[in-house]
Order: C-alpha cells, then structure tokens, then sequence
C-alpha cells in the first residue's frame, strides 16, 4: 500500500483530499501546523492512527521532518502562507518566503534524503501572472490580436509577494530534482470553491444571499476556477500517473465564466434574485483604487483564463464535475451550514 503524506491536511484542500485517497486505498500520514484534534472531519479523526496525524508546527526552513518522512512514497504539499486581509507582517515577501520558499525547499531536500519518490506541490496560476486578456501576435505585415490564455509553456511574471513566493518554491523544487532525481510534480490552480470555501467567494455567496446589487453587469470578462472535486481528483491523478513526473501543470473546470455568469448561476441555485447592475468597469476600478480596494476589484473585472489542454493530453485527465455542478454543491453546503447556524 502506498504511503502518502499530506500537509496542511486539515486545510480547506486537505481534508477532502485526505478522504479521497483513503477510500482508494492510499495510506495517509496527515500532517498539521497545530494540535489534531483542530480536524473538522470527526471521521478523519477516529481513522487515523497516533503516526499518522502528526502536528509539526511552523513549516519552515526549521522544521523536523526526520520522523514525519519515514516510510513516506509520495509527498503532497499543500501547506501555505496564505494571503491575510490585515497581514502585519513587517516585510511581506520575508514572511512568505521563509514558509512557502525556504519552507519547501527544505520539506523536498529532507524528503529525497530518506528516499521519497514523488513530490506533488500545489503552486498557483499568479505565477504565470495577474490576469489575461488580448495579446499582439507579430504574423507578418499585420499584427493580429488573439486572447491569451496562461499555458504550462508561459514566462512566470508572478506580481506580488505571495507569487513570487511560490515560483521561487517551483525553481527550489526543479533543483532538487535535477541534483536527486525524487520525481516533482507541480501544480498551478486558480481559485479554489467549493464546500467549505472562504475568503472572497464566501463573500460573494453571502452578498448574492443577501440581495445586494451588485454594479458588475457590463462586466465582460472570463474567468477559470477549479472545483475543489477536479482539483482533488486532479492531484490524484498526478500522484499515480507515471507521465505526470517532472511536469508543470494548470488546471481548471475547463469551462470559463464571466463574473456575471459566475453571479447569475449561484443566485439560481440559491433560489435568489440576480440583481446585477450595469456599470462602467472602468470607473468601478478607479473607484476600487481610490478605496483601497482595486485588487480585489481589478480580480472582478479583469479576466484570467487557463489552458488545460496539457493535463488532458499528456494525463489523459478530464475535469471529475461540471462548473454547475462544483457551484450547486458549494450552495448547497453554504446554506446548509447558514441554517446550521442561525439554529445555534
């Protein structure tokens, strides 16, 4: 039996993750930053044996894998600093380096000492860039304009500390590799929904719950997202496909939505009112910059698509669910626990 270990295990990404694979058979060693009894999934819970739900603490360049690797064929690592919305870090791009940079390096370097074979790293599409959109082609006399699409083959232009963060992680990793041989596999995702979802897109859902207008109608933009099935089931097929070893890889739902679209589909499965106005984007991001919010505006407004034709060529993969289906589960789950709550 395979034996697999799984950091940030009772994450968002991890927990699914985790039950996924045991129900195929795969050993699991989960790995946590605090104590594991912080795991949300009783279930989870009762499997595990005492070594096999370890809590280490900060991931970092300081971290004691001596024991945690023991026996461990494949490492899968999700474990991140993550965007904070107060972050108080004194120097950002520092904080995020020592965990999601020096803090891989370092888990990769210890696990292809004791022998690990494949190391399966969840990156993130910002590494490509911040969002696509037409790009000039040089075709002869006339220049043509084609949409671009971030693909596996893109010069990295990550933006902003975390990015960088992680693409330092990749180039960590390609190293470590080159220098050992331990197989890497790494996997760039864009936004992650699903049961459990935070952040933004919980935001979203409660706004479009609520019955807040939203200015966001003359919004004409296209956006890839990933379900958390797709992505869970798509790291699966990175773990046991032999061609997967070596390789970068972008994945999505495979079926692109506007912002619009996006709000429309989950105020139909809410059973909600889809109040969507018009508004100039222009003038909503300029109103974004001057409130200290453009980011997240920009991210409403903009477009960031992904080509996911590698993954299907070379991995034979399909996405698991359909975008209607990933958002009706992710309603599903948030009205379910909204109910849950308001009887409490």
């Amino acid at each position: 039996m395979m034996k697999v270990l799984v950091t940030g295990a009772n994450g968002f990404i991890g927990q699914p993750l985790t039950i996924f694979l045991t129900k195929h058979g795969y050993q699991i060693r989960s790995v946590v930053r605090v104590a594991p009894d912080h795991f949300q999934d009783k279930e989870i819970r009762k499997s595990k044996e005492p070594e096999d739900l370890v809590a280490v603490g900060s991931i970092d360049s300081h971290t004691d894998w001596a024991n945690v690797l023991q026996d461990i064929d494949t490492v899968i690592h999700l474990a991140a600093r993550v965007h904070k919305i107060n972050d108080d870090a004194v120097n950002p791009l520092t904080a995020f380096r020592e965990v999601n940079t020096a803090g891989t390096e370092h888990l990769a370097r210890e696990s292809a000492k004791i022998g690990v074979r494949r190391f399966v790293y969840l990156s993130t599409v910002k590494v490509n860039g911040e969002e696509t959109g037409l790009r000039v082609e040089e075709t002869g006399p006339i220049d043509k304009k084609r949409q671009a699409i971030f693909s596996e083959n893109d010069i990295p232009n990550p933006q902003d500390p975390y990015a960088i963060s992680k693409w330092e992680a990749e180039q960590a990793l390609r190293a470590i590799s080159n220098e050992t041989g331990m197989e890497v596999v790494i996997v760039r995702a864009p936004l992650v929904y699903g049961p459990g979802v935070k952040a933004n897109f919980l935001s979203l859902l409660q706004v479009i719950d609520c019955g807040i207008p939203l200015p966001l109608r003359s919004v004409n933009n296209s956006r890839s997202l990933v379900s958390l099935d797709n992505l869970v089931d798509f790291i699966f097929t990175c773990i046991k496909h032999p061609a997967a070893a070596g390789e970068t890889f972008l994945v999505s739902d495979g079926n692109d939505l506007s912002t619009p679209e996006l709000i429309r589909k989950i105020a139909l499965f809410m059973v909600r009112p889809c109040r969507v106005l018009p508004f100039s984007p222009s003038l909503l991001c300029f109103i974004g910059k001057l409130v200290g919010k453009d980011a997240a505006v920009n991210r409403l407004c903009s477009s960031l698509q992904v080509d996911i034709t590698k993954a299907r060529n070379v991995l034979g993969w399909e996405p698991l669910v359909s975008v209607d289906d990933g958002l009706k589960k992710t309603v599903e789950w948030y009205l379910i626990n909204k109910a849950v709550g308001s009887n409490q």
